[in-house]
C-alpha cells in the first residue's frame, strides 16, 4: 500500500494505541495525551500499558504541533471530554483537515462543566453525537466516524476484523481506508454517520446489561432476548433523535452489539459482571483505567425516554440497577411480564 501522510491519534487509551499500530503499517503516526508520563513511555520505550508501539509512532502533548504535522486526524477521546479537546484544537485546524473520530458517546455540554449537574435538567436538542461537536467548534468540513465492532484486545492480537467509516464524503471514507486497512483489518464504507454514532453510543447501555445477566449466569436464551429486544430500544431512541432505523441492522449497529455484548475484553459487558458481583457503579469507575462509555449513556437515555414518555423497559431496568439499587434477577423477571410488545414491531 502507497505511504500516506503522518495520521495524527488524539487519545492514548487502548483503542487509541491499537489504532496508532493499525496505522502505523501505512503511515507515521503522532499520538497525543494529556499524561506526561504517556507520552515520555511512547517516545522512549514505545510501550504504554503493556502495549508496544511500531517504531513510527511518536507522542506529543502539543496539539498545534499535531494538526500541523497530520491533515488526518482519528480523534478517540472519551465523550465527556470529546469537546474540550476538539475546543483546544479548533485555532490549529482548517477545511484541509479530516476528523474521523471513534468515541462512542453522547456530548451533553453541561455534563463536563457543572458539577452540580444531575442528568434531568436537558432536553433532546441538548444531546449531540461528536460530529455535531466538530462542526459546531471548527472550520472542519470533512468528517466521518469509525464504528462496528472493534475491540482493541482483538486488533492488537491480529485477529481479523472488520470496521465501518461513516461520513457523508467519499474522500473521507477513502482516506481512512487508506490509513487503517491491513491484512487482517477490513475497512467498509457507509454514508449514514448520524446511525452509525448513535448506535454506538446506545450499544454499550445494552452490553451493559447482558454482562450482568453473565454475571448472574442466566444462560444465552435470555442474553440473546436482551440483544434483541435490546436493538429494538436502540433503534426506537434512534429514531427519536434523528436516525435512519436500516443502518442499525449493519456493522455498526447490530455488529457492534454482538460484539460488545458477548465479549468479557469489553469493558460496558465486564462493567455489568461487576454489577452482578456486588459492586458499585462509583467503585468501578473509580478502578478502571478507562471510561466505561455506557455508564453515563444510559443517564442520558433514560432521562430521554423518561421525558419523551418511549416505551424502553431494557433501559429504565438498566438505569435502576446501576442507580437506584433495584435487584437484577427481580428486573429480568418485571421485563419478561412486561406489557406486550409485537416482537418485530421495529422491522420496517
Amino acid at each position: 500500500m502507497d505511504q500516506v501522510k503522518s495520521v495524527g491519534v488524539i487519545g492514548a487509551g487502548s483503542f487509541g494505541l491499537a489504532l496508532a499500530n493499525l496505522i502505523a503499517a501505512n503511515a507515521d503516526v503522532i499520538i497525543f495525551s494529556r499524561r506526561q508520563d504517556a507520552i515520555s513511555k511512547i517516545n522512549q520505550q514505545l510501550e504504554l500499558n503493556g502495549i508496544s508501539l511500531a517504531p513510527n509512532v511518536s507522542g506529543t502533548q502539543d496539539l498545534q504541533h499535531l494538526c500541523k504535522s497530520c491533515t488526518l486526524i482519528f480523534q478517540v477521546t472519551p465523550s465527556i471530554h470529546f469537546r474540550q479537546v476538539i475546543r483546544r484544537m479548533a485555532p490549529f485546524l482548517g477545511p484541509e483537515h479530516i476528523i474521523i473520530h471513534g468515541t462512542k458517546g453522547f456530548d451533553l455540554l453541561q455534563d463536563e462543566y457543572d458539577a452540580m449537574f444531575t442528568y434531568d435538567d436537558f432536553t433532546l436538542s441538548d444531546v449531540k453525537t461528536m460530529s455535531q461537536v466538530i462542526l459546531e467548534e471548527t472550520d472542519v468540513a470533512r468528517f466521518g466516524a469509525l464504528c462496528g465492532p472493534n475491540l482493541s484486545s482483538e486488533i492488537l492480537a491480529g485477529l481479523p476484523t472488520a470496521t465501518v467509516i461513516a461520513s457523508e464524503y467519499d474522500e473521507v471514507i477513502r482516506a481512512g481506508h487508506k490509513a487503517i486497512s491491513g491484512k487482517a483489518f477490513f475497512v467498509f464504507g457507509s454514508h449514514d454517520v448520524k446511525a452509525a454514532e448513535l448506535a454506538g453510543a446506545l450499544k454499550n447501555i445494552i452490553a451493559i446489561a447482558s454482562g450482568m445477566l453473565g454475571g448472574k449466569r442466566m444462560g444465552k436464551n435470555t442474553e440473546a432476548m436482551l440483544i434483541i429486544r435490546g436493538l429494538r430500544e436502540m433503534i426506537l431512541l434512534g429514531e427519536v433523535m434523528g436516525s435512519n432505523s436500516r443502518s442499525f441492522y449493519g456493522t455498526p449497529g447490530l455488529g457492534d452489539l454482538i460484539a460488545t455484548a458477548t465479549s468479557t475484553d469489553s469493558r460496558n459487558y465486564s462493567c455489568g459482571r461487576q454489577i452482578a458481583e456486588g459492586r458499585t457503579v462509583q467503585e468501578i469507575m473509580e478502578s478502571s483505567q478507562e471510561v466505561i462509555e455506557g455508564i453515563r449513556s444510559v443517564r442520558i437515555a433514560n432521562h430521554l425516554i423518561k421525558s419523551l414518555r418511549l416505551r424502553a423497559p431494557i433501559i429504565s431496568m438498566i438505569y435502576a440497577v446501576l442507580f437506584e439499587n433495584k435487584g437484577i434477577e427481580e428486573s429480568v423477571f418485571e421485563l419478561m411480564k412486561y406489557p406486550l410488545i409485537s416482537d418485530v414491531d421495529f422491522m420496517k
